[in-house]
């Protein structure tokens, strides 16, 4: 019976705790959307390398020369 003086007072205590974090969170924004994270990852934004793109820049090609090689 002793414990139930300091556990009503306890579990009253968590419940106003816990309800002023809901509260805050409500108040914040936290709920405002809950579907746009889980479709955001599966937006996809970048653009396929195109074939110009897949060979590289111009200007580094290499340049053959007309000599033969002493290996």
């Amino acid at each position: 019976m002793d414990s139930l003086y300091l556990l009503i007072p306890l579990s009253v205590l968590l419940v106003f705790v816990i309800g002023l974090l809901f509260w805050w969170s409500v108040r914040s924004g936290q709920f405002d959307d809950l579907e746009g994270p889980a479709y955001r990852m599966m937006m996809d934004d970048d653009k396929p390398p195109s074939a110009k793109d897949a060979d590289g820049p111009a200007g580094n090609t290499p340049k053959k020369t007309g000599g033969t090689s002493a290996d």
